[in-house]
């Protein structure tokens, strides 16, 4: 290797995996809170809790896991506690799960339990986006749409994946207007395929008119291929909406011109929860109009602006922006030219989400510097983060020092994601020692790195006997056949566990020569050395 890599300030390596601490305890009754009072398929089914009653079912859930965990503990005394931090985790899960299929414990009255949900179950959902993808037309629409004519109780439609011409609009148009009242969550998602743009636009103000007024918590318009003249076709349904808590606008060609018209048409997003713009043409100027949105939006939970062609100065603007989502859970900006510049921003703002369990920042040509800065505002934040996608930035092993700190704090961590980058052995290394500390990791992805067997023998060894493990990707990188032999060795009892290695280049830098490899692993280790855990 090349002896002008510089060596790293020793740092002592203690694990120690359980008990947990108690600020640990607290922070998973905290994590258990925020899921049992957020929206989500099963509160619509069973009921949402208050924050009392999510605290009261979180501290009587963890206590319970950590009484199971630690009896398991107990009973290997010269274990790790990997183990017991695993049963702590599924228990905990389990448990929670069934409060929340539970839902709410309901009220007392006279020393009785009073139901909150009802006595017999009500249809809430008509969903028309089963079958095939095809064209609706007025007669079929009379037919199919026939249980909204009478009185119901539909709180919730959704009309995806079937494409309305003007018949089967004016047909549905009467119906839409006798429940708006009592809608919450409309879904119209993909129901102008394949019309003509003028028919299209005309579907969309019948729609957009018969729904107005409506008091709505979720909205999805995504896969219409609006562009500005569509956003502004639902002007009259946008304009009335003051409780919105989800928008969902992906797919849908949102240019400069419709993301300034979407800003200045919605005329409150104080509730707003999630906001998903995947997938459009929005460019710098259009990000400059959502991050007016977002400056507007302290509620927000769930960002997502992927693919959607922002470059350095829409990046600035948008982390920038984000800095007033102090509640943030889920941020994915993957697939954007947001460059060293925008990543540093974000790097800026990442210590306000205390609560941020995903992160996706692949694809953003963040490069060392980048890569670094976020690493670094990541380590010292979002401790219960369990997604961490960096790849394709085209991180080397200068940053894998920093990048591994990082993952070692996240103890929830349960995907792992830096493919497509340049860590070779080095970074490999520093990873894999990362991730021995780690007992609900799952997945980990380091194809694409330039990693040799070296490399991938010490990633291999850090996650094979993790229990819940699932998969390890190092495809496509430079392992010898010998090699793959030998990690393929290291996986026999649990074969699926180790990712295909179709695309692995075994005449890359091939590391079979025991000398060389015994080299290698000395200077590897000095480089371990630096890891802090």
């Amino acid at each position: 290797m090349d002896s002008t890599v510089p060596s790293y300030q020793h740092r002592t390596l203690s694990i120690k995996l359980w008990p947990p601490s108690q600020s640990t305890r607290s922070m998973l009754v905290g994590r258990m809170v925020r899921n049992l009072t957020t929206p989500s398929i099963f509160s619509r089914k069973y009921g949402l809790l208050n924050k009392d009653e999510a605290e009261k079912d979180a501290k009587e859930i963890e206590d319970a896991a950590f009484v199971t965990a630690t009896q398991h503990f107990e009973k290997e005394p010269d274990g790790d506690g990997s183990s017991a931090v695993q049963i702590y985790a599924k228990e905990s899960s389990k448990l929670m799960l069934e409060v929340l299929k539970r839902g709410p414990r309901g009220k007392e009255e006279n020393g009785e339990l009073i139901s909150e949900k009802g006595d017999a179950a009500v249809e809430t959902v008509f969903d028309i986006s089963g079958g095939r993808r095809a064209f609706i037309d007025g007669e079929e629409a009379s037919e199919l749409l026939k249980p909204l004519m009478g009185p119901n109780s539909f709180t919730n439609i959704c009309f995806s994946n079937r494409s309305f011409g003007l018949d089967a609009a004016h047909v549905v148009e009467p119906m839409l207007i006798s429940i708006k009242d009592q809608l919450k969550e409309v879904d119209l998602s993909d129901f102008i395929a394949g019309r003509p743009e003028a028919e299209a636009i005309e579907v969309m103000n019948i729609f957009s008119s018969a729904l107005e007024g409506a008091v709505l918590r979720h909205l999805n318009l995504s896969n219409n291929a609006m562009g500005e003249k569509g956003v502004r076709a639902f002007r009259a349904l946008l304009k009335s909406q003051n409780d919105l808590e989800e928008l969902y606008l992906m797919n849908d060609g949102i240019s400069e011109e419709a993301a300034k018209a979407v800003a200045e048409l919605i005329p409150s997003t104080e509730k707003l929860k999630v906001l998903h713009f995947h997938n459009n043409m929005t460019g710098d100027e259009g990000a400059f109009a959502i991050a007016d949105v977002m400056k507007r939006s302290p509620a927000l939970e769930d960002f997502r602006c992927s693919s959607t062609r922002v470059g350095a100065e829409g990046g600035v603007a948008l982390a920038e922006a984000l800095g007033a989502c102090t509640h943030l859970k889920k941020l994915d900006l993957r697939d954007n030219m947001f460059g060293v510049e925008a990543g540093v921003a974000l790097s800026k703002v990442i210590p306000v989400f205390a609560d941020l369990t995903e992160i996706y920042l692949s694809y953003l040509n963040l490069e060392d510097d980048g890569a670094e800065a976020l690493a670094n505002a990541l380590k010292e934040s979002a401790p219960s983060l369990e997604i961490l996608d960096m790849a394709g930035n085209d991180i080397t092993a200068k940053t894998a020092v920093s990048v591994a700190e990082c993952i070692s704090s996240k103890q929830f961590l349960t995907k792992l994601n830096l493919s497509e980058n340049e860590l070779k052995d080095e970074g490999a290394g520093l990873i894999s020692k990362a991730l021995e500390g780690l007992g609900q990791l799952s997945e980990v992805d380091l194809s694409t790195n330039l990693i040799t067997w070296s490399g991938a023998k010490l990633l291999a060894e850090a996650v094979v006997q993790k229990p819940g493990f699932k998969l390890l990707n190092v495809n496509a990188n430079f392992i010898s056949d010998e090699g793959i032999d030998e990690l393929k060795d290291i996986f026999k009892n649990s074969p699926d566990i180790l990712g295909p290695l179709d695309e692995n280049d075994p005449e890359g830098e091939d590391i079979d020569e025991e000398a060389e490899e015994n080299s290698d692993n000395d200077e590897l280790e000095s480089k371990l050395k630096g890891l802090e855990i």
